[in-house]
């Protein structure tokens, strides 16, 4: 059944870009990070997701300065970050560069402090009668969705920050451990306010009725299987065809890295080694949003500490910057957009080569996702016929139809042909 929703026409084949306040800079606030998005808006970046900008709960906190994901209120703003006035005034630099702004929102718990824990019954309570928290984080108690005017409370502070700042969507936190009707009501209620772009961080297809994009953590487990060694390409493959009988106009999240994984998963190289790169070129290359995480760009090698500062450490140009931009700017072609997708098949098990076709322009993806310091591999279909350029080091070739391919570890080649050629 289609969704009673429509995707803004904005976030459409955009691309994400989240944003760790506490860690990007020294100052970790709103104004030092606003320096920064000139350098984004050239990158390519579309939509900026900042990581929950309201206060830390004080009782219960883990590490220094807590998670941003235990909340003490859900209408105020973190003081580390500044006050609302910076906040406004990041917004709207935003919106004059021309990206959008979602924020991450927390709906399943809040922290132990949190400014509801005087309604007791809006929280889900253990047979003591005390606050308690089901998925084993120490920090958080749960709310309860049985209870009618907190669920009011959440939508009016929803609302909020559609008001007051002028916000582009949400980000939604753990969606799946939210009630669906929930959900329904807030989005019909904020949508009348401002039609905004709604992802949600599951992967339950169901949850498309409301929202506009999911997370692909299939593929990303999945692939991470393949380059261990521990499953094959047809695998991938599998779970990318699941993805394509999900409803009409839904979208799938793609990543290497987000908050979550780098801080307690590993960066993308330690999960991904070599592969990390070819995979990142997927993630721009097949239907779905892109996702930069924080850092990312500048090679970050480091797992970020979640409860405590631990600033990246940024390049003045960061050395992925024109890898990144490049990708971004293809992301937004109409082959990537629009183009049919043409798995060509291969021996190898961990090799992927992709064919994509909109009128006249095609692309062809290969990228080694393998540990193998050399591989060969042969390539054929009529689409490969013509003038391609590699679209990083925009050499021209002459491609005839029939074409090979020798491959080091980590390398990935995409390949362009286009009636402007």
């Amino acid at each position: 059944m289609a969704s009673q929703f429509s995707t803004v026409a904005w976030a459409k084949h955009s691309n994400i870009y989240e944003v760790n306040i506490r860690q990007y800079t020294q100052e970790g606030t709103f104004s030092a990070f606003a320096k920064h998005l000139p350098r984004l808006k050239e990158m390519g970046v579309d939509i900026l997701w900042l990581m929950p900008v309201t206060p830390i709960s004080i009782q219960g906190r883990q590490g220094s300065l807590g998670s941003y994901y235990a909340c003490s209120s859900y209408t105020a703003i973190n003081p580390e970050f500044g006050d609302a006035d910076d906040f406004k005034n990041l917004i709207k630099h935003v919106h004059e560069l021309g990206m959008k702004l979602i924020i991450d929102w927390v709906a399943n718990h809040t922290g132990y402090d949190h400014e509801w824990v005087q309604h007791k019954e809006w929280y889900v309570l253990d047979e003591q009668g005390n606050f308690t928290e089901e998925n084993g984080w120490k920090d958080v108690i749960d709310l309860n969705y049985n209870n009618t005017k907190m669920r009011l409370a959440m939508i009016n502070a929803m609302q909020f920050w559609i008001k007051e700042f002028d916000v582009d969507g949400f980000r939604c936190d753990m969606a799946h451990l939210v009630p669906l009707d929930f959900w329904k009501e807030a989005r019909t209620a904020c949508d009348q306010l401002k039609h905004l772009f709604w992802l949600a961080e599951c992967e339950v297809v169901a949850y498309h009725d409301v929202f506009d994009a999911t997370y692909a953590w299939w593929w990303m487990h999945i692939t991470e299987k393949l380059v261990q060694g521990n499953t094959g390409i047809n695998e991938v493959y599998n779970v990318l065809h699941a993805y394509s009988q999900y409803p009409k106009d839904s979208f799938k999240l793609f990543f290497t890295s987000n908050h979550d994984e780098n801080s307690w998963n590993g960066t993308e190289y330690e999960k991904y080694g070599n592969a990390a790169k070819p995979l990142a070129v997927f993630t721009f290359t097949w239907n779905g949003i892109p996702l930069i995480y924080s850092g990312q760009e500048n090679g970050n090698n480091k797992r970020l500490q979640f409860f405590d500062k631990d600033c990246i450490e940024w390049d003045v140009l960061p050395p992925l910057h024109d890898f990144y931009k490049t990708l971004l700017k293809l992301h937004r072609s109409k082959v990537v957009a629009e183009g049919e997708i043409f798995n060509l098949p291969l021996k190898q098990e961990r090799v992927m080569a992709y064919l994509r076709k909109k009128d006249n322009d095609v692309l062809l993806v290969v990228l080694n996702l393998s540990a193998e310091e050399k591989i060969k591999i042969t390539v054929e279909h009529e689409w490969i016929q013509g003038k391609f350029k590699n679209v990083f080091s925009e050499m021209e070739y002459t491609f005839n139809g029939l074409e090979h391919f020798e491959l080091m570890t980590g390398d990935y080649f995409v390949y362009y042909k286009n009636n402007s050629l």
